[in-house]
């Protein structure tokens, strides 16, 4: 394993990927993720498979698309339901939070202190439940494109990472494939504009919230600007930065995965803050990030993976569809 692991940022492994994808040391690069899912939920891949020529293109295409005017960007609107996730969100127009179901409070919250982030969302293009939302094509020519070349480019790499999974909980390689074949996923390109530090400091807004992920798992491309935070699985309440690694894909275990594995591995809680000592007479720096949320299959009933359960350590839940379980939480955010 002391091959493939390369070192870690705060607890979370950084490992060479390129290891598993050549074939070279699948078992070592399975054993050394799924470690560091049970110990953080959180891993740095390198030697993704990801090209980054690729990955800077579309930082590109993200620039060029929160760079139009604000009446051309909402020409492709979210739509006001939070179980559509599609198009052009603009600042304030979600709040994510963790377990907060009433919709009054919701409000309060989102009130008080409201998510300062534009974003904008799209899947595969045959999605007739949550169909794409596009600008017109002549408002930005080649970005519909570049966003769903991107799309397939992740779901390659998801496909990789999902037999790296199964591997680590000694199961067949292709196991999670079976689950996660209708490609019901999420490209999301997000900015999150300079604010004051004091605002962020007094908590008059925020970037993103305490949360954790709902999905199977998320792939993570960030700027070297920072602020990535997660709870610290040793002291609730504190957080540790998870500072960007140059050429790395950050992939994070959701809610979905935990459920799963019987919690096994964790769904670990995270939030966006201004790096510290990063502002510039007194304002925070923008920061770009692209995640991409898989999720299994709508039909997909969770159920507790073989190996996770036993006499000793019953099943913790009751099985669910994919679908019930994600749409119950992405409705939460809007």
């Amino acid at each position: 394993m002391a091959d493939v692991r390369m070192g870690d940022e705060h607890g979370i492994s950084v490992i060479d990927f390129g290891a598993f994808l050549n074939g070279a040391k699948k078992q070592e690069v399975a054993d050394a993720m799924l470690k560091s899912f049970q110990d953080t939920g959180f891993v740095y891949l390198v030697n993704h498979g990801i090209s980054q020529d690729k990955v800077q293109s579309m930082f590109d295409w993200s620039k060029k698309f929160f760079s139009l005017p604000q009446d051309i960007k909402m020409l492709a609107p979210h739509p006001s339901s939070g179980t559509h996730h599609r198009g052009y969100s603009a600042p304030g127009a979600e709040k994510v939070t963790q377990h907060v179901y009433d919709s009054a409070e919701l409000a309060k919250i989102r009130g008080k202190a409201p998510d300062v982030k534009e974003s904008f969302e799209s899947g595969r293009e045959d999605d007739i439940v949550q169909p794409n939302i596009w600008l017109p094509e002549d408002a930005l020519p080649g970005f519909r494109n570049a966003c769903l070349n991107f799309f397939w480019t992740c779901r390659e790499a998801e496909l990789n990472i999902l037999k790296a999974l199964a591997l680590g909980l000694n199961l067949p390689e292709g196991f999670l494939l079976e689950y996660h074949s209708a490609v019901d996923n999420q490209l999301r390109l997000l900015r999150y504009p300079s604010v004051p530090v004091e605002q962020l400091e007094r908590e008059e807004v925020a970037r993103i919230g305490a949360h954790s992920d709902f999905g199977s798992i998320t792939l993570l491309l960030q700027d070297d600007v920072g602020g990535l935070e997660i709870e610290d699985p040793n002291n609730p309440g504190t957080f540790l930065s998870a500072s960007p690694v140059e050429g790395a894909l950050i992939v994070n275990a959701g809610d979905t995965l935990a459920r799963w594995s019987n919690d096994t591995i964790r769904s670990t809680i995270h939030r966006v803050r201004a790096p510290p000592n990063s502002a510039k007479d007194g304002v925070t720096p923008e920061r770009y990030s692209i995640p991409y949320f898989c999720s299994a299959d709508f039909s997909a009933m969770i159920d507790c993976l073989p190996g996770t359960y036993s006499e000793e350590r019953p099943k913790k839940y009751e099985p669910v569809t994919a679908g019930q379980y994600v749409l119950y939480r992405l409705a939460q955010n809007y």
